[in-house]
């Protein structure tokens, strides 16, 4: 008992080797130029980020949200990484609790003739050889005096700690990428369907010039500008219809599935991108998860200092032993054979040509490297934020002005159609207003396409969504 009660005295007053771990102060701007007013940002990834993509809507979105969650392999990796994380601490910990073995053993061995005492040369011993039974139980235990074993716990904790961090990372891209995605396809089913609307608009034109041509009011020249405008439309509706096929197994990959398992009815597109309220609160930046992870293994790093400084003092090792041990099985288990051990060693390193000083100077620049990375993710993380802000007011207005160009375009195409049928005007102007409207209204798709893409970036900005139910 008084042994026990020593060695927690001795664990009690052992010190930690190398700095407490402050998390860096980063000065930041107050606010966005964008939008505001921002505080400075703290990782908090523990706080809940929803079901950020339900903004959008979409059921089709949700349920393929909920399927790559379950399925993803990406996903399944992260996850497997976490528990390699979670074992790490574990053996980490273990090297805080002394160590106890069995280990029974059975030898048979002779004896030399020619030692200097001769198994002859004792009285009543004829015998060259001899058996030898044991059973030890050995207990050791090194006293961490100095906190290398606390710091590896506190480093094995933290980089714990930041898998889980790069595992929400891995969630929030994959369910980002997934809904992009999502988003470029159902934009090319709306350019699909906007195509295929054209190719019937280019065969009425088709057969009006063909009609006008039979009665001597189009050349040949006319019908042929016609046809090939029709033909590029069809191409153009191959290719697209080509872009939706590689999105859509894009998408069976993102959730998991089979390509040729997975499919994606074409719907029309309709979503539209959730309202970003004014003044958004800078602490949504606090559950990004990269940040987190980058300040947890920031910490590991500060830790692993400690580690390296403390290999430079003494280490003290208990040894302790108990068990039998007899030349006859029989007697194995007498009182007269009991043996038992107690030992002690202290281990100090003299000269190793500087190899644990340049390995603690090793630790202090992974630190300093670290740290700037850090404090570069949070750059970033505004950055982010403020450039998907800025896009997504151009993208409102570019999006006003479309509509009014899509009107406009409709418009010139239809007098265009009416005064080609009266005979006011030639072929040309006919394709040349059928083609505008074309590249208007795809570009006018195109616009609302981006819209969404950056909503989804924001939310990835942000490390979630935001508590809103309104849509533009």
């Amino acid at each position: 008992m008084l042994a026990v009660l020593l060695l927690a005295m001795l664990q009690a007053a052992c010190l930690r080797a190398g700095p407490d771990y402050a998390r860096p102060v980063q000065k930041m701007p107050e606010q966005f130029h964008e939008s505001g007013p921002w505080k400075q940002t703290a990782p908090n990834d523990a706080a809940l980020r929803g079901k950020w993509w339900e903004l959008f809507g979409d059921h089709v979105l949700d349920r393929l949200e909920e399927q790559a969650r379950a399925a993803s392999p990406r996903l399944q990796a992260a996850a497997a990484r976490v528990r390699q994380a979670r074992a790490a601490l574990g053996l980490s910990e273990a090297g805080s609790l002394p160590t106890l073995e069995v280990a029974p053993d059975i030898a048979r061995y002779a004896v030399s003739r020619n030692r200097p005492d001769q198994p002859d040369k004792i009285p009543n011993n004829r015998e060259y050889a001899t058996s030898r039974f044991r059973l030890p139980l050995v207990a050791a235990y090194e006293l961490d005096l100095w906190g290398r074993v606390a710091r590896q716990n506190e480093s094995a904790g933290r980089r714990l700690e930041a898998g889980v961090a790069a595992y929400q990372m891995v969630l929030l891209a994959l369910q980002g990428d997934l809904a992009q995605t999502y988003f470029q396809l159902r934009a090319a089913d709306a350019e699909l369907a906007l195509l295929k609307r054209n190719i019937a608009l280019r065969l009425r034109a088709q057969e009006l010039v063909s009609t006008r041509k039979n009665g001597g009011l189009a050349s040949e020249f006319d019908l042929s500008r016609v046809e090939t405008e029709l033909a590029l439309a069809e191409s153009e509706a191959l290719a697209t219809e080509k872009r939706r096929n590689d999105l859509g197994h894009g998408l069976a990959l993102l959730v998991g599935a089979a390509p040729g398992e997975f499919k994606i009815e074409p719907q029309e597109f309709s979503t539209l991108p959730p309202a970003v309220p004014v003044g958004l609160p800078a602490d949504l930046l606090e559950r990004r998860p990269d940040v987190a992870e980058a300040e947890r293994l920031l910490a590991a790093r500060n830790a692993e200092i400690g580690v390296s400084q403390a290999s430079l003092f003494p280490a003290i090792r208990l040894t302790a032993g108990l068990g039998a041990e007899s030349a006859d099985l029989s007697d194995l288990l007498n009182a007269n054979s009991r043996i038992w051990s107690l030992g002690a060693a202290l281990v100090q390193p003299i000269f190793d040509g500087g190899r644990l000083r340049a390995n603690t100077q090793r630790a202090r620049e992974l630190y300093a490297e670290n740290l700037a990375l850090y404090r570069e993710r949070i750059l970033v993380a505004f950055w982010e934020v403020e450039a998907t802000l800025a896009a997504l007011r151009v993208l409102d207005l570019q999006h006003e002005t479309q509509e009014r160009a899509a009107a406009s375009a409709g418009k010139s195409e239809r007098l265009a159609t009416a005064r080609y049928q009266a005979g006011l005007t030639n072929v040309l102007e006919l394709i040349d207003a059928q083609r505008t409207h074309l590249q208007v209204e795809r570009s006018k798709l195109q616009v609302r396409s981006n819209q969404l893409l950056a909503s989804v970036a924001l939310m990835r900005a942000l490390g979630g969504g935001w508590e809103a139910s309104s849509r533009r």
